[in-house]
């Protein structure tokens, strides 16, 4: 999807249209999650810090993030995608995978189909999106790029919307490209390839692989001489199932007290919890993040004997582990993460009533949150004023939007 929650922020303010619009945190410790084209002739990128942003492009309209309306409308856009073909591997909630091997002789060639997508995107979503077709994900990923529009500092290049990448012709494709653009080439790794003169694709194509491995290790060697002649055999996997489930949050202004601390636990465990049980699993394994204030970062993780869902035992696990780290230099961010997932099963204990009493608890609040909405029930160290403070998907990409003192101010009912 082409600048995506900008995007779908400007389907509700058309009038923000043309202008340099910038999603994400929009306090001093938010990033960026997606500048609209204007904003890009500037300078601002998606990761980028919003006080960053600021200097750069000052005259832009910084708008707070809305990940649940992001979230309803990728779904709406990955149901485009299943009209073509079942096998839909989402990467994220803007960008997907698609094999069309079987549908072609349905809808046509690969780049008809790509076409196909994007108009009806583009009807029924009023948005854009932009195609890469190959034969295979890494070749396609990087056409997809291609497509793109491109921000020069003076004007806004149109994009081609579909690149085809035809089998044979990987290396005509991958030769002229800068040797960053493969999957892998971070800073460290790029030096190391310039100390022996590859710059393009087509120098890494030609260097000899015990060079290569001589400068990168045989792994990242072999890896990156795959892809620099376009060979990736990965599939496309329509169902992976997720790994971990987890939330963190960064703080406008830095936590130093054990209490404090210990609140935002609760927070983010009831939140884990409650998305843990959204999945039909739970987590044996448990992880708490602590980010001081100087970017220094620690993590805990404890492995119980049966998976969990229910915030009271994600604290009682990770409370002890976070107990024992001291908050005085000032907190920054805290995660809490799940792992090593699975279905649930509760134990009977000699007490059937007590046994079941905390799941019986968990449905209800479940129960709650869905006819009524996330805010209508939470922890009661969560409730400012009178509203539950609630842990929002996807704000750890972005940070805290703004300081605490301005948060009052919208206390109660005030718009945000």
């Amino acid at each position: 999807m082409d600048a995506f929650f900008v995007s779908v922020e400007l389907r509700r303010r058309p009038e923000l249209a043309g202008q340099p619009v910038v999603v994400g945190g929009t306090g001093n410790r938010g990033v960026v999650a997606a500048a609209s084209y204007e904003a890009r002739r500037f300078g601002v990128h998606s990761a980028l810090p919003s006080s960053v942003a600021r200097r750069r492009c000052p005259h832009a309209v910084f708008l707070p993030g809305d990940h649940a309306l992001y979230g309803r409308v990728s779904a709406a856009v990955n149901e485009v995608f299943h009209r073509y073909t079942p096998l839909v591997e989402p990467l994220s909630l803007d960008e997907a995978f698609l094999d069309v091997t079987g549908s072609r002789g349905l809808f046509g060639p690969g780049a008809e189909i790509a076409r196909a997508i994007r108009a009806d995107i583009e009807r029924e979503q009023q948005l854009t999106c932009s195609v890469g077709v190959a034969p295979n994900k890494f070749l396609a990923k990087l056409a997809s790029v291609e497509a793109k529009p491109i921000a020069r500092p003076d004007r806004i290049e149109p994009g081609a919307g579909v690149v085809e990448v035809a089998p044979g012709d990987e290396r005509t494709f991958l030769d002229p490209l800068p040797v960053e653009r493969l999957w892998g080439v971070g800073p460290v790794t790029l030096e190391k390839l310039h100390s022996i003169g590859v710059r393009r694709v087509a120098d890494l194509a030609g260097v000899d692989r015990r060079v290569l491995a001589t400068a990168l290790g045989r792994a990242q060697a072999d890896h990156l001489a795959d892809l620099a002649v376009g060979h990736d055999d990965r599939p496309v996997e329509p169902d992976r199932e997720a790994k971990s489930i987890g939330h963190e949050e960064t703080y406008p202004t830095d936590l130093h007290e054990p209490s404090e601390v210990h609140t935002e636990l609760v927070r983010l465990a009831d939140a884990v919890a409650s998305r843990l049980r959204a999945h039909g699993v739970g987590a044996r394994t448990l992880t708490v993040k602590v980010r001081f204030a100087g970017f220094h970062t620690i993590t805990r993780s404890t492995t119980s004997s049966e998976r969990i869902d229910e915030a009271s035992l994600i604290v009682g696990m990770l409370g002890p582990l976070l107990a024992a780290i001291d908050p005085t230099p000032g907190v920054r961010l805290i995660g809490v993460s799940g792992s090593n997932l699975g279905p649930v099963h509760h134990q009977l204990s000699f007490d059937d009533a007590v046994a079941s009493s905390g799941s019986a608890t968990s449905a209800t609040i479940d129960e709650i949150r869905r006819r009524f909405g996330a805010s209508a029930i939470g922890p009661a160290s969560a409730v400012r004023g009178s509203r539950v403070r609630v842990v929002r998907q996807g704000a750890q990409q972005w940070g805290p939007d703004q300081q605490p003192d301005q948060q009052r101010d919208q206390e109660p009912g005030s718009p945000r």
